[in-house]
């Protein structure tokens, strides 16, 4: 136990000096700490590091994998707190295009590229998975930092997110059935059938349960209050995850019904700080699983990823502030915002690596190219969000 807690408080030294160095050169934590998880890994400083230094290596366990869940709970749980179900129908018809026209392009691009690599289609779908979905939790931290959240341009970003975590709801239902159950039809249909019927149980809970939300909240202690309401995120979420619905999409369902409440204010003053620090350790989490020699072997297919789908989603992003109604410069922030890719992506490549269907692409190559394609598209996705008035001046305005 002694050393799991020394173990814990590195990590925690790690994120506050690696935040730091962040804000000391302008840029936005999530790289750093991404790099110090990184760092800190058996991987780097394990290999590296000096022998006295080594043993401090943090490697990934269930401890960490458990608080980095709760970061991606957190994170999703306060984009909902932004997002009321009676404003998310009200722009359904703006939500359904913008989010259509990211699936219809990102999707079938990824595919694509496996394809062309000589993979089979199992494998390019999978591919298509990866490099489709952005990072909602990356995304809505850097809605936060930069203070965009309350902006024109957070609207098309939040409603082609949750576009996209409902898609990839269904889309993870399906592909563990066929990864991991064997792919009979009858796995596949009984997943879907699980996974909708969760999450229409989540849509009428926060249709019809305001008032069971708002009493939730009624207490004249600060304490009971924040464990109320992380108590329910998280419990919601594991559910959710135990019965194989993304436990992200349910926490943002939970947030949109605390959303409905009197004590919106409150809940967002009072758990921010502890959003912040399990969010850095979801982050952490992605650089601890970073093995930096895994990339040489798939650089090349890295950057092709990289260049061809960034292009893509900087283009469909774009398109999405147009249905808006946005100007050139919140389009382009539009479209640096959709960048960024992140923790569905490693959840598709983790089923892809434990899958029972016989493929060496499946469970070793796939793998190797998520984690460095990740960390890529999340570093270079906050960088563009930071400057992305810059980048309006510089590119044209378009249609």
């Amino acid at each position: 136990m002694a050393e799991l807690l020394l173990e814990l408080g590195l990590l925690l030294v790690t994120l506050a000096t690696a935040g730091w160095v962040g804000r000391r050169l302008g840029q936005s934590v999530i790289p750093f700490y991404v790099l110090g998880g990184m760092a800190m890994s058996p991987f780097v400083l394990g290999r590296v590091g000096p022998p006295q230094l080594a043993a401090y290596a943090i490697a990934d366990q269930p401890y960490l994998t458990l608080l980095a869940e709760v970061g991606i709970v957190l994170l999703l749980f306060f984009l909902g707190l932004e997002f009321s179900l009676e404003r998310l129908l009200a722009a359904r018809r703006r939500i359904a295009t913008a989010g259509a026209i990211d699936l219809v392009v990102n999707l079938p691009l990824g595919v694509a590229v496996g394809l062309a690599l000589g993979w089979g289609l199992l494998e390019a779908l999978v591919l298509g998975g990866i490099v489709y979905i952005s990072s909602s939790a990356v995304i809505t931290k850097s809605l936060l930092d930069l203070g965009w959240i309350a902006n024109d341009e957070a609207a098309p970003l939040l409603g082609t997110l949750v576009f996209e975590d409902l898609v990839i709801a269904v889309y993870l239902a399906v592909l563990s059935a066929v990864l991991l159950g064997g792919g009979s039809a009858v796995a596949v249909a009984g997943d879907l059938a699980v996974a909708v019927g969760f999450l229409a149980l989540l849509v009428a809970a926060v249709w019809l349960g305001a008032g069971l939300f708002e009493r939730l909240l009624r207490t004249p202690t600060a304490e009971q209050f924040v464990l109320r309401a992380v108590a329910a995120a998280v419990a919601v979420g594991g559910v959710a995850l135990s019965i194989g619905v993304s436990e992200a999409v349910a926490a943002f369902f939970v947030g949109m019904g605390f959303a409905e409440t009197s004590h919106l204010a409150e809940l967002e003053g009072q758990l921010r700080p502890l959003r912040d620090v399990f969010a850095g350790v979801f982050f952490f989490w992605i650089g601890a699983n970073t093995d930096p020699a895994v990339f040489p072997a798939v650089a090349g297919v890295i950057a092709v990823l990289v260049v061809l789908t960034g292009a893509a989603k900087l283009a469909t992003g774009y398109a999405g502030g147009a249905v808006y109604g946005l100007g050139h410069r919140r389009r382009v922030r539009v479209a640096t915002g959709m960048l960024t890719r992140g923790e569905f992506s490693l959840i598709i490549a983790a089923i892809a690596a434990t899958a029972v269907v016989d493929s060496a692409v499946l469970t070793q190559t796939i793998p190797a190219v998520a984690v460095g394609y990740v960390l890529v598209m999340s570093i270079l996705g906050t960088l563009l969000m930071q400057h992305a008035d810059r980048l309006a001046r510089i590119v044209p305005a378009v249609g």
